[in-house]
Parts: structure tokens; C-alpha cells; sequence
């Protein structure tokens, strides 16, 4: 004799079933925003280098944790840091917060590393400052002997000591590609699609310079003589030519650096357009090519032009 549903599994399959159908709309609703390239979803990706044997991967996240992402990268750069470094870092980051500065986590745990005040990392004011916090992880990373020889999981665990050290090798790849954006080894790899409602108004440039400064160094920048007589609507922040030491793509990497920070942080700082060499992004069009100005002058630049 077949069963008959009672009702309380009745209400469990309508539950389900609609529970089934909210998330089919939501998907169809994103999928939608994501081919339309709504505004209303601000999204950065990157992608894989031409020839770097992983052509077509990508990957997503929101502007905020490009920005997050970029400080990080600038941050390890600056201190002299290699890429491995920065791979390192990133995958860190991912894993303790998503790449998230983060007010919370377990016990007293806070910021994009999730550092802790009681654990000698720093105060929770200086925590949850992305510059300081990515600076003491790379200097407790530069400490561990032969960290760049080493599996990211086992060079990342000896800086955090946490109590799931095989989690940070998911994030190996994503880190890989993020890196070698940020670091400026891959031109034009990083776009980012901001969102022009959750931040109004025109952008600052003195605001710009300021956190050029706090992420790159005061080496970033000309003399503040030569930045203020600079347009109030642009910034030009100046590469040095190659040399025989450092040579062109050294030069070249340096430029696209400084440049996919500008995109990453295009939303916060209010930034509209970022030029270098022969390639200009815009918000809303991403990366086009343009003929590039002749530089008399022996020194290139990326050219940021900020919203009015």
C-alpha cells in the first residue's frame, strides 16, 4: 500500500522547493548584471599573462579587495620584496580574510591577516591599517630562512602559526595571478568596473598623492613644488627610464605596477582614467590602446586623471 506525505513533509518539499527557486532567480538576476556589465555590481578581475601557460584563468573580486590587494603588493615591492613574497602575502590574505580588513575574527584576530594585539603584531589600531599590517608580515616573512625556496604553505605557516596551515595552498593560484598583475610583470591584466553610487563627487587630487606615498614611499613623487603645479584634476606619477642596470622590462613592469594600483583603487580614490605607455583604461571600457605621447624628457609616466 503506498505511502501517503504527511503533512509536515509536504511543508518540508514546498520549503525546498522554493527555497530551490529563490536561488535559481538570484542566479539568473547576477548572471544577468555580470553580461550586462551593470554598474550596479562593481567587480575587478584579472587575468592570466599572455604566453604564462595559463591562458584564460581569471579571477573575480569586488573592489575592495582589489584595493586591499594592490596595498599589499605596493607594500612588498617597496620594501624590496619579490614576487614569491607577494604570492605569499596575497595568499595569506585570501585565506585569514578574504582579502577583507576585517574588524573581528577568532579570539583577537583583525585585519586582512587577521594579526593579533595580544600576539606582539601591533596595536588593533595599526592592525587595521593595510599598510602597517601587510609591512609586518613581510618583515616577519623576510625573517624565515629560504621562505621563497619553500611551499607556500609551509612559508605562510611560519609567519602565522595557525591552526589550519594547509589552508593557504588553495589560494596558491589565485595569489600566482594576482601577483603577477599587481607586481607589473603582466601589462593590462587587471580591469576593474567601479561603481559610481557608492562613492560620489570629484576626485582629490592630494588625496591621490598621499596614498601613493603611504603605499610606494616618498620616492613615488616629484618634489611637492613640481606636484602642485600640477592640473588638480590629474596626477602624473613619473617611471624611471631604463637603464643598464635595470633594463626595459624592469622599467616597464614598474609602470604597469603603479598603474593596475590606480585601477584597483579607481572606486575609493575616485579615479575615472589611468594611462601608461600605449595603453588607457577608463571606467566603463576597461583597457584600450592609444598612440603614446613622445617623452622628451627620457622618463615615462602613468597618468591618472581623476572624476570632476
Amino acid at each position: 500500500m503506498p505511502r501517503t506525505a504527511t503533512p509536515t513533509r509536504r511543508s518540508r518539499l514546498f520549503r525546498l522547493t522554493a527555497a530551490f527557486a529563490v536561488l535559481v532567480a538570484l542566479g539568473g538576476y547576477l548572471a544577468m548584471q555580470y553580461v550586462s556589465g551593470n554598474k550596479g555590481v562593481p567587480r575587478c578581475t584579472v587575468r592570466a599573462a599572455d604566453g604564462a601557460g595559463d591562458e584564460g584563468r581569471t579571477y573575480e573580486m569586488s573592489p575592495e579587495q582589489a584595493a586591499n590587494a594592490a596595498t599589499i603588493s605596493a607594500v612588498g615591492t617597496t620594501r624590496g620584496m619579490p614576487e614569491r613574497a607577494v604570492t605569499i602575502a596575497l595568499a595569506t590574505a585570501l585565506q585569514e580574510s578574504a582579502l577583507r580588513n576585517l574588524d573581528h575574527g577568532d579570539r583577537d584576530s583583525l585585519g586582512l591577516f587577521q594579526q593579533r594585539p595580544s600576539q606582539g603584531w601591533g596595536s588593533a589600531r595599526q592592525i587595521m591599517d593595510p599598510v602597517y599590517s601587510a609591512g609586518i608580515f613581510y618583515d616577519r616573512l623576510a625573517k624565515v630562512p629560504g621562505y621563497s625556496r619553500l611551499p607556500l604553505t609551509v612559508a605562510a605557516q611560519r609567519v602565522q602559526l595557525s591552526g589550519f596551515p594547509q589552508a593557504y595552498a588553495k589560494h596558491e593560484p589565485d595569489a600566482t595571478l594576482l601577483a603577477a598583475a599587481l607586481t607589473g610583470r603582466a601589462p593590462a591584466a587587471l580591469n576593474c568596473s567601479p561603481s559610481t553610487a557608492t562613492v560620489s563627487g570629484p576626485g582629490d587630487a592630494a588625496k591621490v598623492r598621499s596614498e601613493l606615498v603611504r603605499a610606494f614611499g616618498q620616492g613615488v613623487l616629484p618634489s611637492a613644488g613640481a606636484a602642485g603645479a600640477a592640473a588638480a584634476s590629474t596626477v602624473s606619477v613619473p617611471v624611471p627610464a631604463a637603464s643598464a642596470k635595470t633594463g626595459d622590462d624592469a622599467a616597464s613592469q614598474r609602470g604597469w605596477e603603479l598603474a593596475h594600483w590606480a585601477v584597483a583603487r579607481a572606486e575609493a580614490l575616485r579615479i575615472d582614467e589611468v594611462g601608461f605607455a600605449d595603453r588607457v583604461w577608463s571606467d566603463g571600457e576597461g583597457w584600450r590602446t592609444e598612440r603614446a605621447e613622445q617623452q622628451e624628457s627620457g622618463t615615462a609616466e602613468v597618468r591618472i586623471r581623476l572624476a570632476q
